[in-house]
């Protein structure tokens, strides 16, 4: 049995561990029963990225959210009706939290009536198995997988199953989301859904999609990896006119839509997390006239921030590209204090659409190389401390200064570093130490081993100079007695006989 705490430690990031973290204390807290559901839990068994996290609560999750936003949550949406929030947690993690509930429909197609229930009510009231599964969060049963309709064998399959034949009749826009589910992921709708899909299609339900709901699909799109493919699977079928009926004359702009999705990845592998909703919905809409894509944002039932992004996003990349590409920014210094307060969607949308290079290379500047510096400032503080500099004012002074002289080229090396820290913090480099040279010793001649033992006995070399001593009758060992041992050798080795010593000769 996999150990799903486990994989959650494992798959999550850093600042959505964090979150879970904090939302599970929060409900300790509270002694509400906490649940880890759907997508998140979907893509954490499938292997695909996790990008938001699903709460469920037995009870009602307020007194749970108020503590968050107290803690400096941001509360995007709140549904006092259904208790749902919607919140960006420190680290811009992406969190909804709502209560376990059950939707009670009086005829199929009506709006359900709501009443809340237990969590394994919640799960059977969901659009497809392979979201109807949650991880329990509670002290006692922490890590526990509740799967009472059995989603976890349609996610080995890889099959989207409905869990009943009113599913679509109930929600029309479980249609959208069905198709986006097969293109992001790879699978197909089991045999029973694909049918019921197609009857749902022949009666028109298509035509019933409530403009939020389409809304609410449309948003999710914008934020999907593959948005042209979701696109195209519902044009296939004729859906695109639930966003908006000019959009299905018209069709999306793909070209624009791809250049879009290959600067996200470049972002993304830079190691950035851009919200690219506007740049991505413009695109989608790009063929329309400006009139009618407002119209259709607004018929969607989209926030107004939301539509004044959209709106904005042609006019506002123009005054930025004519600033980069100005005096304004003409150091690498001012164009990244420039670049850091600058949207990360905005700089995605010049880096896809505008043609002025140096607008495009001060941005590219920015991701791949400014940045990177920055954020590698805190294993150059490290070095810092280790020269002795205590932490304060000056200690951040120099920080910022370094990483100045960075912008500029200088101390890009590791080697560099100690070097210009200490110039930039007025420490004075320590004094090299001076070695005493150590005279070469003289390779030992041949015989000095017989003639290193003295009067004494101690071993002692004899003096300079001194030559071995050689019989007194050989005249070549006096005519040769200055020249060194090896010449000798060099010269037995031709085969000439090397004189012997006849005994020690003591050194007085």
């Amino acid at each position: 049995m996999p150990d799903y705490m486990y994989l959650l430690e494992s798959r999550l990031s850093a600042e959505q561990r964090a979150a879970l973290v904090r939302v599970q204390e929060l409900a300790v807290a509270d002694e509400s029963n906490l649940y880890l559901v759907g997508g998140a839990v979907r893509d954490l068994i499938s292997g695909m990225p996790i990008r938001d996290l699903d709460f469920t609560v037995e009870g009602n999750p307020s007194r749970i959210v108020r503590a968050l936003e107290k803690g400096g949550t941001r509360v995007v949406s709140e549904n006092e009706s259904l208790r749902h929030a919607e919140l960006v947690l420190t680290g811009d993690v992406d969190v909804s939290i709502a209560a376990a509930r059950e939707d009670v429909y009086a005829r199929p197609g009506t709006r359900p009536d709501i009443r809340f229930s237990t969590i394994m009510e919640d799960l059977k009231r969901r659009d497809f198995s392979i979201n109807a599964i949650a991880i329990s969060l509670n002290p006692n049963s922490r890590g526990l997988l509740l799967d009472p309709t059995n989603g976890l064998a349609d996610l080995e399959r890889r099959e989207i199953r409905v869990l009943s034949i009113h599913s679509f009749t109930n929600q029309p826009a479980r249609l959208l989301r069905a198709l986006r589910y097969a293109a992001r992921m790879g699978f197909e709708m089991n045999a029973r859904t694909a049918e019921w899909f197609k009857l749902a299609m022949e009666r028109g339900l298509h035509s019933t999609i409530l403009p939020e709901d389409a809304g609410s699909e449309f948003r999710q799109v914008t934020r999907e990896e593959k948005p042209a493919a979701v696109l195209k699977a519902w044009e296939s079928w004729s859906l695109l006119s639930a966003l908006h009926p000019q959009l299905a004359k018209r069709h999306p702009d793909y070209e624009a839509i791809n250049r879009i999705t290959r600067v996200r990845d470049d972002m993304w592998s830079a190691g950035f997390r851009p919200r690219l909703f506007a740049p991505v919905a413009f695109a989608v809409l790009g063929r329309l006239k400006p009139r009618e894509r407002s119209a259709a944002l607004t018929r969607m039932g989209l926030r107004a921030a939301e539509i004044h992004l959209v709106d904005e996003l042609e006019s506002d990349a123009r005054k930025i590209v004519k600033i980069l590409a100005g005096p304004k920014t003409a150091s690498p210094r001012d164009a990244y204090a420039f670049l850091e307060k600058t949207r990360l969607d905005l700089l995605a949308y010049i880096l896809a659409e505008s043609s002025n290079s140096k607008a495009v290379a001060k941005i590219r500047n920015y991701l791949h190389k400014w940045k990177p510096l920055r954020q590698a400032l805190p294993n150059v503080a490290g070095e810092l401390e280790a020269l002795g500099l205590e932490h304060g004012p000056k200690f951040d002074k120099v920080l910022e200064d370094f990483f100045q002289a960075q912008l500029l080229g200088k101390a890009r090396k590791p080697e560099a570093h100690a070097k210009v820290l200490r110039k930039l913090a007025g420490i004075k480099e320590l004094p090299k130490k001076v070695e005493e040279k150590k005279k070469p010793e003289k390779p030992k001649k041949k015989g000095d081993a017989r003639n290193t033992e003295g009067a004494s006995g101690q071993g002692s070399a004899p003096p300079k100079g001194t030559a071995p001593a050689h019989p007194a009758s050989s005249g070549k060992g006096q005519a040769r007695k200055s020249k060194p041992v090896h010449v000798r050798e060099k010269t037995a080795s031709k085969g000439h006989e090397k004189p012997k010593p006849h005994g020690k000769k003591k050194i007085r």
